[in-house]
């Protein structure tokens, strides 16, 4: 007989979303990372916050979460979206750019983090398994708070900030081989044997399919999908190579988040790696939401009554062990001392992995359960600090250099991207745009929604992207924040008026140079703030003119000279005054003038 559902069944969830319609908005006004309203949130409505005073008042059953496993087995999916994305940001072009930074300080701070923490673990009494395992833990900081709060602050591309990113990319990396070494001691009951590592066969013959696989079919099955042109098929075929890559990780006795992040790897080096981000970034968000009310959820706070010593013990040792051990290292590698400062400041606090590490520990036998309850309750009272101790670092480095101007959390490098075109569309229009900057020397990338001619242009060596550009978050994520000027070169007015729109919102300041239809079309785009738009009709009639001119016989210089005065002529009659374009003309040509 089905079981039959009820409304209750809903409550956990219902209570979640309302949660994120508060929680959010809330704290984003008080400019406070929503994350720390999430755990904040989990604490309050679980067993451990207002489930214990039910036995008094019973209607608080139906504001309270009773599921708190199912619950966190769903949240369970935010970690394996966050290790996809975190695997989708990385390149080698940029493990090259940073790799002084990434494989040195951050190789200083995971390994002497986790060496003095384990350490002081020992000391305190714990296996050496155990201490090894907490202070890997420990010694992960949080990229879901620490990057939000300095792209917010304008401090992400600053050296202190560039210093912590590089180091929290080093520890991104550290967690696939913490949690292969969990698996390795959880097989074990706890210790180590050689016989593990024949165990491990498995989880490589894993790794290898979906190494392989992301090798072989990955860019083939992308681009099939691409060609259909479907939204829905597209994001599907993400979210199957997300769940699928987990699965298979899981099936060979690895986690689901280090299956996800192998596949994020290997589709950062395609042409769909925007327009993948772009989908998949709703999803990492609600999910990862889940993830900290869950953490919350099974916080148990009472345990700073019972045990004080050893969870503000943990927490002030958490705080000053890394803070030290990053400005130690900063300063040995050549950093100054506020952008060290900073670092320090910023990386000191646990992290969201914290969680994940030590409970794979305790479920494997490697740490006592009461110990790691009391470590977490420690590491996340530092994460309720990371915003005050960024703002605190960021001050100091601001004190000696102004802020560096800021590209959103996620794009691409701004090494790679600085003083670029960004050429939307690379049709035969395009193509041949990209040709003459090409032929200046001047940096250029494009995105295109054809998947025909991203693959024919990535064949040809342009840099090129899948992805649909009218959506300012694809925009940005391919570099518009440091764009030298946008080309739009599409075939669609529809098209190219909302690539205006969104271009124009997002830089006030970048040219913006429009293919468009006709005189009509030309006029809307300037009304949406395009700095200059080429009508397909006007721009022949006057190239036919100029050759007509020329072969009977009328002097070259006097035609060239003709030509661009009308030019000049329509341009003027369809960027009225009152346009946002002409607007924008007025102002730069004043400018010019007062320079």
């Amino acid at each position: 007989m089905a079981h039959e559902v009820s409304p209750a069944d809903y409550k956990d969830v219902v209570l979640f979303l309302a949660t994120a319609g508060v929680v959010a908005p809330i704290f984003k006004r008080l400019k406070i990372n929503p994350i720390l309203g999430f755990l904040l949130a989990g604490v309050i409505l679980g067993p451990f916050g207002l489930g214990r005073f039910i036995p008094v008042a019973p209607w608080l059953n139906h504001v309270t979460v009773d599921k708190p496993d199912e619950i966190a087995q769903l949240a369970e999916f935010g970690v394996v979206f966050l290790l996809f994305m975190i695997g989708l940001e990385l390149s080698w072009e940029r493990l090259r750019l940073m790799r002084r930074l990434v494989f040195g300080l951050g190789a200083i701070q995971v390994v002497g983090s986790s060496l003095v923490i384990g350490v002081a673990a020992m000391l305190l009494g714990q296996p050496p398994v155990a201490a090894l395992a907490i202070g890997a833990a420990l010694a992960l900081s949080s990229t879901a708070i620490a990057v939000p709060v300095m792209a917010e602050t304008k401090r992400l591309h600053a050296e202190g900030g560039r210093a912590t990113f590089a180091v929290l990319l080093f520890q991104d990396l550290a967690v696939a081989p913490i949690l292969i070494t969990l698996a390795i001691l959880g097989r074990g009951d706890g210790s180590f044997k050689l016989g593990d590592l024949v165990a491990l066969g498995p989880a490589v013959i894993g790794l290898a399919v979906i190494v392989l696989f992301g090798r072989l079919a990955l860019r083939p099955m992308m681009k099939s999908v691409a060609k259909a042109k479907s939204e829905e098929m597209f994001m599907a075929a993400c979210l199957l190579v997300i769940l699928g890559a987990g699965l298979v990780a899981a099936l060979s006795g690895l986690s689901m988040g280090l299956g996800a992040f192998v596949a994020g790897v290997l589709l950062a080096e395609t042409e769909y790696r925007h327009e993948v981000e772009v989908k998949i970034e709703p999803f990492k968000g609600l999910l990862l939401s889940l993830f900290f009310v869950s953490l919350g959820i099974r916080l148990d706070l009472s345990l700073l009554i019972a045990q004080p010593l050893m969870v503000l013990g943990s927490a002030l040792g958490l705080l000053a062990a890394k803070g030290l051990i990053v400005f130690g290292a900063g300063r040995m590698l050549g950093l100054g001392a506020r952008p060290a400062i900073e670092s320090a400041l910023t990386l000191a606090a646990g992290g969201e992995f914290a969680f994940v590490i030590l409970d794979n520990a305790m479920g494997a036998g490697v740490v006592p359960r009461p110990v790691g309850q009391a470590v977490l309750v420690g590491a996340t009272l530092t994460m309720f600090l990371i915003p005050a101790l960024t703002g605190l670092g960021g001050r100091l480095a601001r004190k000696k250099a102004a802020p560096v101007a800021e590209a959103p959390a996620g794009a691409v490098d701004a090494a790679e991207t600085a003083g670029q075109v960004l050429v939307v569309g690379y049709g035969r229009v395009g193509k041949l745009v990209a040709d003459m900057l090409r032929r200046h020397d001047l940096p250029w990338l494009s995105v295109e929604r054809d998947a025909r001619l991203v693959e024919q242009g990535r064949r040809d060596g342009g840099r090129i992207y899948y992805g649909d550009a009218s959506r300012l978050e694809l925009l940005e994520r391919c570099g518009l924040a440091s764009a030298k000027a946008v080309v739009v070169t599409m075939d669609s007015p529809e098209a190219a008026e909302a690539v205006v729109a969104a271009a124009r919102g997002a830089r006030p300041d970048v040219p913006i140079v429009v293919r468009a239809r006709d005189a009509r079309h030309a006029a809307r785009l300037y009304e949406l703030g395009a700095t200059d738009a080429v009508p397909e009709t006007i721009e022949a009639s006057l190239q036919l003119s100029e050759a007509v001119l020329v072969d009977i016989g009328v002097p070259m210089g006097l035609v060239i000279a003709s030509v661009h005065e009308r030019r000049d002529e329509y341009r003027k009659a369809l960027n009225r005054p009152d346009a946002l374009g002409g607007r924008r003309r007025r102002l730069r040509d004043a400018s010019l003038r007062e320079a």
